[in-house]
């Protein structure tokens, strides 16, 4: 994984625990997986912009 073993990745989480502190960690993860799972769904493509122009009703020159 990266080339980073157990003990790299306990001294990183370590210092996130004293950076952010215990009752942040919950809200940052759920953040990041929300981030996560939003990008995921912008590379399906499922949700499409329609960039057609709408047909505006009346006559040409008409000021409403």
């Amino acid at each position: 994984m990266f080339g980073i073993g157990m003990p790299e990745l306990v001294i990183i989480l370590v210092i996130i625990m004293i950076i952010f502190g215990a009752n942040k960690l919950p809200q940052m993860g759920a953040g990041l997986a929300k981030g996560i799972r939003n990008f995921k769904k912008g590379l399906d493509g499922k949700e499409e912009i329609d960039t057609t122009p709408k047909k505006i009703e009346g006559t040409p020159g008409e000021i409403k």
